[in-house]
């Protein structure tokens, strides 16, 4: 059966899903199945079994809305004027970088140096995290830097 993880403590290793059959199933860390760790809002498969879920394992999500090899060549090529920050939504992160480049050369380029570090540091980050990895950190967990 198909469900929603409603919520995962770590802590404890137990947690809720809402199946797809309107019923709320328990659960523990030693039925998960998947090498990604539980999640809350991480669609799942699992068997029901008297309100407990079992063999449960992660169900890949939707291709993420934001790609990560485009995020990395934005990152690369244009990392230094923020393009791609403002590609993954970040929009007061792309205008910092992009205003930190520009006004940069007043201080003999500097900032602009180090703006253009920060990007190829981003680029390489990007593109070695897995799919799932990168759309958990940038898209749904919003983490604007680094």
């Amino acid at each position: 059966m198909l469900g929603t993880i409603l919520s995962y403590s770590a802590q404890t290793g137990d947690g809720i899903i809402s199946g797809a059959d309107g019923q709320r199933y328990t659960f523990s860390r030693s039925d998960w199945r998947s090498e990604t760790e539980p999640a809350n809002g991480r669609k799942v498969d699992f068997m029901g079994i008297d309100g407990v879920a079992q063999q449960i394992y992660a169900v890949a999500s939707a291709p993420a809305e934001k790609n990560k090899l485009v995020a990395s060549l934005l990152a690369f090529f244009l990392g230094t004027f923020g393009i791609h920050k403002f590609y993954l939504g970040y929009n007061t992160a792309g205008i910092i970088m992009l205003l930190v480049f520009l006004f940069g050369f007043i201080l003999l380029g500097i900032p602009s140096v180090i703006i253009g570090l920060l990007a190829l540091i981003e680029a390489i980050l990007y593109i070695v995290k897995s799919d799932e990895e990168f759309e958990a950190v940038y898209v749904r967990g919003k983490r604007a830097w680094f």
